[in-house]
């Protein structure tokens, strides 16, 4: 006689059983995950099992079993042709970060291959995609065998987020958002694992900012974020190194695409803000080291290093930049970069010590700037020479320069840039960019 076949348990059984503390299967969570692609699931019951994982949470074995199923719903890039390792970076999106810039063509001129496609926890305000519009014709809205053709010849490529890459989480993203549940836990990470292992990556370093200037509000999150990343990277036999850094302040002095992508220019040469320099130092060491192109700690800062001051990542840069049509003048001549008509000082409103920045607040003034009420982005527009948390000021010296192109946007955008800062008479203590390691 044939076996009968195992019937599927229901949706409410599976609820219930988070619910009372019970652990999931693999396959349960692949049923779950099937469910969901095949729209079998109604969509009450995929908003009751988010919200009960995210009030129960999961172990690390059950993110691992979620992270592998969501990876196998959609296409995952092989990138066997590849020869060099394959390591990604996640960032969890902070103000002023323009790292992934220039850590993909400094990882490429090392010798590891960098797939950056952007994801939507990775966009605090502002994307990558974003910011490489104020490079004329530059193309990021790649298809899959593109991408993958761009990494294989360059070692790098910018590239929007692919619906084909893990479809169920952008179903649970969207879902997330309208039930308010971003912040979970076992969901970042099993969403960022499943869209990073399925673009091509074999490791993972890891940047999760918390403050102000993230979507991660409080250190003792953030560090509960990166050993979860870390221990079910682990479980999946990959490997991840991830960093807690403080994005309280903007990193850098700039906001806007076109200030950026300017910034980031300055950082391939090996210059910049003193902040973005130390970022990109300490995660390109970790990127070279994990992929095993440097063995010790020396090896890989004399790497990073070599690479930025000898202009080859920069070199790679415009490379990565022609290969996606865009127009390398501008990286030549950051002077030809798209810039705002007018320009205004923000004056500081008493003398004393720049104590707080609430980074959230510049970002949100500057978005106005470049969007206003519509959906036609403007890269030209945002904030620069933005002094840091410890500066002494007078009263009446520019806090930051105003870059707009619309008066009523601008007198918008203003409340949100008068908010940010705070003056008081003494100085504060500065607080470590780096405030954990996590391996």
């Amino acid at each position: 006689m044939p076996k009968a076949k195992k019937e599927a348990p229901s949706f409410s059984y599976l609820i219930e059983k988070k619910r009372d503390g019970g652990e999931y299967t693999d396959e349960e969570v692949r049923c779950i995950v099937d469910a969901i692609l095949d729209e079998e699931m109604p969509e009450f019951q995929q908003s009751a099992w988010i919200m009960t994982n995210f009030f129960k949470g999961m172990s690390a074995q059950e993110i691992a079993y979620l992270a592998e199923e969501m990876m196998l719903s959609g296409e995952v890039i092989e990138m066997m042709d590849v020869s060099r390792p394959k390591i990604e970076k996640y960032s969890t999106g902070g103000v002023g970060d323009k790292t992934s810039l220039v850590l993909g063509p400094l990882s490429a001129v090392a010798g590891v291959a960098m797939p950056l496609m952007n994801g939507y926890d990775e966009e605090f305000l502002t994307s990558n995609s974003e910011k490489l519009k104020a490079i004329p014709n530059i193309k990021t809205n790649l298809d899959l065998e593109d991408f993958h053709a761009k990494v294989r010849k360059h070692g790098c490529a910018f590239a929007d987020r692919n619906i084909e890459i893990s479809p169920v989480e952008n179903i649970l993203y969207e879902l997330r958002q309208k039930i308010g549940a971003i912040p979970s836990i076992p969901f970042i990470t099993a969403g960022t694992l499943s869209r990073k292992f399925a673009s091509g990556a074999e490791g993972v370093v890891v940047d999760v900012k918390w403050g102000k200037g993230s979507f991660i509000r409080d250190a003792e999150d953030a560090k509960q974020l990166a050993r979860s990343i870390t221990r079910v990277g682990r479980i999946m036999k990959r490997r991840c190194v991830a960093l807690v850094t403080d994005n309280n302040q903007p990193l850098g002095t700039c906001l806007g695409a076109s200030l950026e992508i300017k910034e980031a220019i300055e950082l391939l040469k090996g210059e910049g803000p003193e902040d973005l320099q130390d970022l990109v130092m300490k995660l390109g060491m970790e990127i070279v080291r994990l992929a095993g192109v440097a063995g010790s700690t020396l090896s890989a800062k004399q790497t990073v290093r070599k690479h930025l001051e000898d202009g080859s990542a920069l070199e790679k840069f415009k490379d990565i930049v022609a290969a996606q049509g865009g127009d390398t003048k501008v990286i030549d001549d950051p002077e030809k970069l798209p810039k705002a008509k007018h320009a205004k000082k923000l004056p500081a409103p008493k003398r004393g010590y720049v104590h707080t920045i609430d980074a959230g607040q510049l970002a949100r003034g500057v978005q106005i700037l470049a969007y206003g009420t519509g959906d036609k982005f403007d890269p030209a527009v945002g904030v620069a020479e933005l002094k840091k948390v410890g500066t002494q000021m007078k009263q009446g010296e520019p806090l930051m320069m105003i870059h707009y192109n619309d008066e009523k946007r601008l007198k918008e955008a203003m409340e949100y840039f008068k908010a940010a800062y705070r003056l008081a008479p003494k100085r504060p203590n500065p607080a470590p960019l780096v405030v954990e390691r996590v391996a």
